[in-house]
Parts: C-alpha cells; sequence; structure tokens
C-alpha cells in the first residue's frame, strides 16, 4: 500500500486558477461564510497568518485593481466581480432571509449522484440548514463510518471547546536551583520550530537565547548538562498504523514535527526519535549562544517538582493550529490537539486518553455521539468511527452564533480549487460549479473517501454537508462524485 494511499494526499496551499462560476455567487458565499476576496477586507479583518486565509489574502491583494474578478481559467476573460459589502446589501441583512430549500427538491439533484458507482459500496449522506439545523437531507446518515481525515472536525470542535480559542502550547526550559542540569521540557507542540524564521511558530532558537540569557544573568560553576522531558505523553508513541511519512512518533517534545526535510506539510520523511532529535539540536542552539555543555548527547529525565523556567516558547493561538490541521490535513497536530483536550478533562495524555476526553467534550456539546469511535485525533487509523450526521452537527455547532469560540472549525476548512487538499480539485465537468463556494474537509484511506463542509446555495442560504464512501475502488473518480454532490448543493435553489 503505498504511502499516499494511507491518507489525505497532503498539499501545501497555495492559489490555483479554477473553472468557471457566477462570480457574483462565488463573492456572496465568499463574504457569508468568511472568504472575502476582496483587498481591502480581507486586510480589514485583521492577521491572517494560518492555512488558507494568508493564501486567500495574497490572492486578493494580487486582484485588487479589479475588485478579485477572474475566478475563471488562465486567458479567459471575465467581468469583474462585485464587492463582498455591495453583494452583501444585496442579499439583505440576515441569514434567514433566504430561503431554504426543500427536502424534496434536494432529494431530486443529490439522489442521482449517490447512487454513482464511483462511491462503492456503502454510501452516507447528511445535509443540514445551518440557520435551524434542520436535515433536509439524510442518506443512512445514522450509520457509523470510518471518516478518514474529516475526523479532524471533530478533532477542532473538541479542542476549541476544551481549550478556548486563544489557548497557546508552551514549551519550556528548567532546572532544580543550583543544579547543573537544564531539562527540556515539551508541552505538546509540533509546530516548534528550529528553523530561522519561525513563521508565528512556537521557536527553539528565541528559547535558546532566553535560556542562555537567565543563565548568564544567574551563572552555574562548571558545564552544564541538558536532559529532556517527555513525560506529559503516555502510551504508544507510533500511531497504530506504524511507521509512516504522513505522522512522525507522537511525543510532547519535537520540532518542525520531526521532518528530515524542509517541508511545511505533506508526507515527509521522519526522524524515529523526534524528542532525542529536538534535544540535540537545542543542545547545538545553546552552545552556539556561548553555554558551555557537557559532551554527549542529551538523555531523557524527568524535571523536578521545583524547577525553576528559565525560558520559555509558546505556539501561535489555538485558532491558528486548528485552522492549519484542517487545512493541511496535518495529522501531527490534530494527535496533538486530541491529547491538549486529554490534558484538560483530566485524562492521560494517549490514544485511549484522548479518544475518552474527545467523546466526553462532544457530549457535553449535546452533539450525536452514539456509535461514534475516537480511536485517534488525525483519521489515519480505520478504527474510527462517525456519523455523516455528527459531521454536520459538528459543523453545525460551529456555525452557531452562540458558540463563537468554535468558528475555525469553519474557517480553517479548505477552499475548492484554492486552498489546503482541495487546491487540486473541482476541475472537472460537474464539479467546477462549486469553485470557491464550496469549503470542505477532506478524507482519503484505501477504499474510503468522505468530503464534509460548507456551501452557501443559490438563494444565499448556508448549508452543512458530510458525504461519505466506503468500498471505493479508486480515489480519483469517488472525489470527483463527492465534489459534484457538494458543488450541486452549492449551486442548487432547490425548491
Amino acid at each position: 500500500m503505498s504511502l499516499t494511499q494511507v491518507c489525505d494526499r497532503e498539499r501545501g496551499w497555495s492559489v490555483v486558477p479554477a473553472g468557471p462560476l457566477k462570480t457574483w455567487q462565488f463573492t456572496a458565499a465568499a463574504a457569508t461564510s468568511g472568504l472575502v476576496l476582496t483587498a481591502v477586507v480581507v486586510t480589514a479583518a485583521g492577521p491572517w497568518d494560518s492555512g488558507q486565509r494568508t493564501a486567500e489574502r495574497a490572492w486578493a491583494a494580487s486582484r485588487e485593481a479589479d475588485g478579485g474578478a477572474d475566478h475563471g481559467r488562465r486567458g479567459r476573460k471575465q467581468d469583474p466581480a462585485p464587492a463582498a459589502p455591495d453583494v452583501l446589501s444585496a442579499l439583505g441583512a440576515p441569514q434567514g432571509s433566504a430561503p431554504a430549500p426543500t427536502k424534496s427538491a434536494l432529494a431530486d439533484v443529490l439522489d442521482p449522484l449517490l447512487k454513482d458507482p464511483s462511491l462503492g459500496t456503502h454510501r452516507t449522506a447528511s445535509v443540514v440548514d445551518a440557520l435551524t439545523g434542520e436535515e433536509l437531507y439524510g442518506a443512512k446518515s445514522s450509520d457509523p463510518v470510518t471518516p478518514a481525515s474529516t475526523i479532524k472536525i471533530a478533532t477542532a470542535v473538541a479542542a476549541l471547546g476544551a481549550l478556548g480559542p486563544d489557548h497557546r502550547i508552551v514549551t519550556k526550559a528548567v532546572a532544580d536551583p543550583g543544579a547543573n542540569e537544564l531539562v527540556l521540557v515539551g508541552g505538546g507542540d509540533p509546530t516548534l520550530t528550529a528553523r530561522p524564521d519561525a513563521k508565528g511558530n512556537a521557536s527553539l532558537r528565541e528559547l535558546a537565547r532566553a535560556t542562555a540569557k537567565s543563565l548568564a544573568d544567574n551563572p552555574r560553576e562548571g558545564k552544564l548538562r541538558l536532559s529532556y522531558d517527555t513525560s506529559l505523553y503516555s502510551g504508544p508513541v507510533l500511531h497504530p498504523i506504524g511507521p509512516n511519512e504522513n505522522i512522525a512518533p507522537v511525543t510532547a517534545l519535537m520540532v518542525d514535527e520531526g521532518r528530515l526535510d524542509d517541508s511545511a506539510s505533506g508526507p515527509a520523511p521522519r526522524t524515529g526519535d523526534p524528542a532525542a532529535a529536538a534535544a540535540k539540536r537545542f543542545a547545538e542552539m545553546l552552545r552556539e549562544e556561548g553555554v558551555r555543555l557537557e559532551g554527549g548527547a542529551p538523555q531523557p529525565s524527568k524535571a523536578g517538582a521545583n524547577a525553576q523556567e528559565l525560558g520559555s516558547t509558546s505556539s501561535a493561538p489555538l485558532t491558528a493550529l486548528v485552522e492549519r490541521m484542517l487545512t493541511n490535513s496535518d495529522n501531527d497536530i490534530a494527535e496533538a490537539l486530541v491529547r491538549q483536550v486529554a490534558l484538560a478533562s483530566g485524562e492521560p495524555a494517549s490514544f485511549d486518553g484522548a479518544a475518552k476526553a474527545v467523546e466526553k467534550r462532544l457530549r457535553d456539546l449535546q452533539l450525536p455521539v452514539d456509535g461514534a469511535k475516537f480511536a485517534d485525533g488525525s483519521g489515519l487509523g480505520r478504527a474510527d468511527k462517525v456519523t455523516a450526521r455528527l459531521l454536520t452537527a459538528l459543523l453545525a455547532k460551529a456555525a452557531d452564533p452562540a458558540r463563537p469560540e468554535l468558528r475555525p472549525a469553519l474557517t480553517g476548512l479548505p477552499v475548492a480549487g484554492f486552498t489546503g487538499t482541495l487546491r487540486n480539485r473541482y476541475d472537472s465537468e460537474g464539479a467546477a460549479p462549486g469553485t470557491g463556494l464550496v469549503r470542505a474537509k477532506t478524507g482519503t484511506l484505501t477504499g474510503v473517501n468522505t468530503l464534509a463542509g460548507s456551501v452557501v446555495d443559490a438563494d444565499g442560504r448556508l448549508l452543512l454537508f458530510a458525504f461519505t464512501a466506503a468500498g471505493t475502488a479508486g480515489p480519483q473518480a469517488a472525489q470527483t462524485t463527492l465534489d459534484r454532490l457538494a458543488a450541486t448543493v452549492a449551486n442548487c435553489g432547490c425548491r
């Protein structure tokens, strides 16, 4: 089995030309669901430094002169699209003023597609009105199925609900008073980076500088010894699928997700011992800052109860981590976040502890978790089970105006034809009309293909959907049909 068959084909985000669509609808949908494609609006909205938001901002700014007009293929001239505020005014204020599609009309257009042989032997579907929470279309939507990476939506909602959008993961260096042993303590941040430009992530280099300064201000006699502490996590470090380029061993201490190349997303060779590699790199940086360390590789240990902090570095806020996880289908971040949920819930930071904590958090949010199983946070395992109805319920909870802290579970979703794992999709006949309108999390395992996300339909109504397929013969055909299903919802008034 190839690595690309094991999980989502993770790609870095960037913008590519997309297929033709109604430009007014693209802008209206974008404005309603958070993808604002005018430079003024994007800039005013604040610092969008992660995942698809950065791509959208750059793309919008590059088209400032014509209002973000050309959503067609390269070389095709199209009229300028109206600016987002004008479209919002034309649509009228509240989202609820747009009519919802009828159940029978949705069934008329979705039933034939759901019967496509490319979707394998078992298909499920759920389409929900975001405003009312009513399921407008369902097909075996209560059947538990393997979700693949769409389970990351559950990971996102559980983490945001448990920790809050401003939560940051801290990595620190400590030492007992008067002791000559420094301990690098892992906090569970896979985005900690050793690269010169941290790009908003926690920086191992900055931590080394802060630690060196503390030691210079409070000198200790003789050479120092460096060790590292990964005791925050427990249980197996290897995912049940075994060594794999889509995920590093899951430890509380790593730099750059244990990658052995300069990539930031997608499959890559990984170190077999991320914690030891991070500690070794930290020792090198301390020496560069003038700290005298004993020779030899740092060894594992545990920080003392009275250890004093010498320096620390913090991750980006949880909002950014969630968006990066969803946009790029980042498995390392997903496993880290469910362990943060476990810690916040009083459970061990392990695969088993995280499973219990995620289910409890989702149940506390009154989500339909019966029959669900959260064997991991990434969706790499086939033991995971969710229903299509749970996926749409998660998205509906994230869209609830009363739960603004959950919103990144929507804003981090890849944009069809533009970002993340949907960047190179929606270019086929039948799917192209969904370009820029569909925001969705993808899921791909061998024989399993899933898609769950949001669209604004032709009447301006925000709808949430989940389509799953199992027993599929080939990923390309199944993905195309799933894309067509979502594009059909987006372009259907369906009354």
